[in-house]
């Protein structure tokens, strides 16, 4: 009851321990791919065993986690990648994008790969392995700095501004000044159309990376290749060369989700 003329408070959170102690394992264990144990597990997230362990059980049997018997260890399953691509839109792009990333990575002999925005980080959804003896790849599911890499700078040009801050998630206190710092890069990519720059970690290794619209002309991804250039001079492809072919396959997969756009480049 409240006394008349005082305002109600709202309540602006809402409490659910089970559901949030689930999310508090299953992120645990992202950052273990070799998996916990049900003590490591209880131990790294600062609880008791008998308060996770029907919890972890429930989530076995759902198909979320699976115990390794030589181990005991418990690890994330394909199922939790599984659901993320059927309810999010990287269903549809992956789709489009599987078979021109197989036909540029023989093309180019070279590996790519395709970053989404993801909250205050990028993350590989879907990679091509260079066909030939030798390559350089990003692992799948790894997570891309948006503001140091040359994918998340792509991602960054080409997102509207006002999903800037939603994109930088949990970095949006800092935002403003690492946007204003990054900006002159980033509005040298929209005139460009791409990013191309040496990797920021691996000598010998040119990032290139080229956006992916969909039908509604927003950004939908960051198709990229970590062209790794032979100090011998045997390259099959030359970097320019390749670069034009990796904006070809842009275009065909942004085509392939229904933006008919100018092509970029």
């Amino acid at each position: 009851m409240t006394v008349e003329g005082e305002q109600k408070p709202l309540k602006n959170t809402y409490s659910a321990p089970a559901l949030e102690k689930g999310f508090d394992v299953l992120e645990l264990l992202a950052d273990h791919p070799a998996g916990l144990t049900m003590t490591e597990i209880a131990a790294g997230l600062d609880r008791s065993i008998n308060e996770l362990f029907r919890l972890v059980v429930v989530m076995e049997r759902r198909g979320y986690l699976r115990k390794v018997p030589e181990t005991d260890r418990y690890r994330v399953t394909y199922h939790v990648l599984d659901l993320a691509y059927r309810a999010t839109p990287v269903q549809d792009l992956t789709h489009v994008a599987a078979p021109v990333m197989y036909d540029l990575a023989h093309a180019v002999l070279q590996s790519c790969h395709l970053v989404v925005p993801a909250e205050s980080r990028g993350l590989v959804v879907l990679r091509q392995e260079n066909p030939g003896p030798t390559g350089f790849s990003v692992r799948l599911g790894a997570p891309i700095d948006l503001l140091q890499s040359c994918s998340g700078n792509v991602l960054l040009a080409f997102t509207d501004a006002d999903r800037l801050y939603t994109l930088l998630g949990a970095r949006s206190g800092e935002a403003p000044a690492a946007l204003a710092e990054v900006e002159p890069v980033l509005a040298a990519i929209r005139a460009h159309g791409f990013e191309r720059r040496p990797s920021p970690m691996t000598h010998g290794v040119i990032d290139i990376s080229y956006p992916v619209f969909g039908f509604d002309g927003h950004l939908a991804a960051a198709l990229t290749i970590p062209f790794l250039e032979r100090i011998d001079g045997s390259q099959p492809v030359a970097i320019d060369a390749g670069q034009a072919l990796l904006a070809e396959a842009a275009h065909a997969v942004s085509a392939g989700l229904g933006w008919y756009g100018a092509s970029e480049g």
